[in-house]
């Protein structure tokens, strides 16, 4: 099951990937080139094993680290994300280590700057932290091999320089990637707070009818119910208390609205003093039943600056059966008939 993320976030998700598996494949060719002499001297001489041997493992990790590139390309939204890009930065760290070390062992050449290789991609993945532990991961491994292969392979001027140049890529890109992050983070925030302004009523928080229509389509084909409230009196509480009251009072009528739904229900205000209620796989009976709790807790007195205010309520009732095809605006022009028709008795 895929995580639903914003598209900005899947689309730096694929770019990582894609630029992963395009730096990967080009060092997987050079390292392939090598070993076969078609770039440099091949390691042919019986003390060329271990670069032999590493590079060969540097192969083999870059194919797997391959693979979780690819799935992640395809599912950059996947719930194994983020677990295969670390197996992928750990596998390429290792890999592109074991190539340097060997190959600088073997020939004395320097190809120390490809360690920045696992210290960019691990920047772009983890930031300043992901970055800061490739250097560090790098580092000791050239340590490491200094000490193990001595100034010939690597010799200490070098070994400083390399530790400070990607050091210097580490900060750098680490936070560069630290800064982008949260630049989509922000844009990710606002965009949510546009379509929360969209789709909800700025007044009392709940599903506009926009909203409410979207909702109803995810639910052809099942049994729905819809029940539209109109509030009695609102206008009277409006002209004596005041706009801000009224305000208030629609305030408080979300509230208890939302105390008596079902999880897979949805209430929503349509405009003025009108609300509607869609409840999903509902009954006829399920839905009356709802329609008589909700007028008598809309109904009961509501404090309102110090004050007890109360108003009644209207509720239409319309319902679709499971063998029905009757949508969003159907079901809605059927409850505003019923709604209009027990107001219109009430007044009697």
């Amino acid at each position: 099951m895929n995580t639903i993320l914003d598209p900005s976030v899947l689309r730096r998700r694929r770019t990582t990937e894609a630029s992963a598996l395009l730096s990967r494949g080009l060092g997987m060719v050079a390292t392939t080139l090598f070993l076969f002499g078609l770039v440099g001297a091949p390691p042919e001489a019986e003390d060329a094993l271990p670069v032999r041997l590493s590079c060969w493992t540097g192969l083999v990790l870059m194919t797997l680290a391959l693979g979780f590139s690819t799935v992640n390309l395809r599912r950059p939204g996947g719930p194994r994300y983020n677990l295969f890009g670390r197996l992928q930065v750990i596998f390429d760290t290792l890999a592109i280590s074991g190539i340097v070390v060997g190959i600088q062992a073997y020939s004395g050449r320097t190809v120390w700057p490809m360690l920045a290789v696992p210290v960019l991609v691990s920047a772009m993945r983890g930031r300043v932290p992901g970055a800061l532990i490739a250097w560090a991961a790098t580092s000791g491994i050239l340590i490491v091999a200094a000490v193990v292969f001595g100034g010939e392979a690597m010799p200490p001027d070098d070994l400083v320089l390399a530790l400070l140049v990607n050091l210097f890529v580490a900060g750098l890109c680490g936070t560069q990637s630290a800064a982008y992050s949260r630049q989509v983070n922000e844009l990710t925030t606002i965009r949510g707070q546009l379509h929360h302004q969209a789709t909800h009523d700025g007044l009392t928080g709940l599903p506009n009818r926009k909203h409410l229509r979207t909702h109803a389509d995810d639910l052809t084909g099942r049994p729905m119910a819809l029940l539209l409230l109109d509030l009695n009196g609102f206008k009277a509480v409006n002209d004596t208390l005041g706009h801000a009251a009224g305000d208030e009072l629609l305030r408080v009528t979300a509230s208890r609205l939302r105390a008596h739904l079902r999880p897979a229900d949805l209430a929503g205000r349509i405009g003025g003093d009108e609300f509607l209620v869609l409840l999903a796989d509902a009954t006829p009976a399920e839905a009356d039943a709802l329609a008589a709790r909700l007028r008598t807790e809309i109904s009961r007195p509501a404090d309102i600056d110090g004050r007890a205010v109360t108003v009644g309520v209207s509720v239409g009732v319309a319902t679709r059966a499971p063998s029905e095809t009757s949508g969003f605006d159907a079901l809605s022009l059927l409850a505003d008939a019923a709604m209009y028709r027990e107001k219109t008795t009430s007044r009697l």
